[in-house]
């Protein structure tokens, strides 16, 4: 990302994108996903469903367990100025992981890198953040200036805040609201983690991928108590939207995503607070080459 001119007003950051190519590179959990998502998904793609709604930037997220995809997105940024930045991979229970991000910065386009995330949400054990050499490499992302995606379900907050808590020099950042069961109707045991984990300053939440939670046939009415809760925890300096493109179709599609998000907001938020939500935080917390 090399342009570091003002978003303009009412443009948009997309704080949570996904791209991949199966032809590429091997994304297994593919074979048990809805049929939509079973393609390749490229930044052209992306481009022509999110400009009608002017998305001037986003942050593309790691799908792949999986060094050689990092460098690919790396790669892919330095020739998109679409793209602020990387969240990448890398094994965070290694004791290499401050030479694995040195490798992925010395890469073309490695200083798109902003972050780094592990599909934790796919650990079975639910204590995983909490492990003694998964805190040592939480702390050599920090040391390295990274922010940290907290991808997790409601059983694994606990976890996510003893490292929060275990790290406090880091920056962390909570994936799709750490995904409540809102299919279920459930607030409960999530709404109270997500109180305890905002109480932690260094930790952000990003507004993203709640109609999938949601399932089939969700309602802004079913979505509305979870973004309430995340507003009065978070507040709007804490929270940024995200679509979770493609991985949201199954669901919704972009301008559904979009218009949930804006519906959703508007009657609790001034038009200040909500530039903050649709650009601000995300380029505050991973320190992006952009003003807004």
């Amino acid at each position: 990302m090399t342009r570091t001119a003002p978003l303009p007003p009412g443009a948009l950051l997309d704080g949570h994108v996904h791209l991949w190519d199966p032809g590429r590179r091997r994304h297994d959990w593919l074979a048990q996903a809805p049929q939509v998502l079973r393609r390749r998904y490229d930044l052209e793609d992306y481009a022509a469903v999110s400009a009608p709604h002017g998305v001037q930037a986003a942050l593309v997220v790691q799908a792949l367990a999986d060094e050689g995809e990092s460098e690919d997105l790396l790669g892919l940024a330095e020739r998109a100025d679409l793209i602020a930045g990387v969240v990448g991979w890398v094994e965070l229970a290694s004791p290499g992981v401050d030479e694995a991000i040195g490798a992925l910065r010395r890469r073309p386009g490695g200083a798109a890198l902003v972050g780094i995330r592990h599909l934790v949400q796919s650990e079975p054990d639910p204590g995983f953040l909490a492990r003694p050499e998964v805190v040592r490499g939480l702390r050599a992302v920090a040391a390295a200036g990274l922010v940290y995606d907290l991808l997790v379900r409601p059983p694994q907050l606990p976890a996510a805040l003893a490292a929060v808590d275990a790290v406090e020099d880091g920056r962390f950042v909570l994936d799709h609201g750490g995904k409540p069961a809102i299919a279920d109707a459930q607030l409960e045991p999530w709404a109270s983690l997500i109180g305890e984990l905002s109480a932690r300053p260094h930790v952000v939440c990003k507004l993203s991928g709640l109609a999938s939670e949601a399932g089939q046939g969700w309602t802004p009415g079913r979505i509305a108590p979870y973004v309430e809760r995340l507003l009065e925890t978070f507040g709007p300096q804490r929270l940024c939207f995200g679509s979770d493109w493609p991985v949201c179709l199954p669901e919704a599609g972009y301008d559904q995503v979009v218009g949930l998000a804006r519906s959703l907001l508007e009657p609790h938020t001034s038009a200040a607070e909500r530039r903050q939500i649709f650009a601000g935080t995300a380029v505050r917390t991973y320190r992006l080459a952009l003003e807004v």
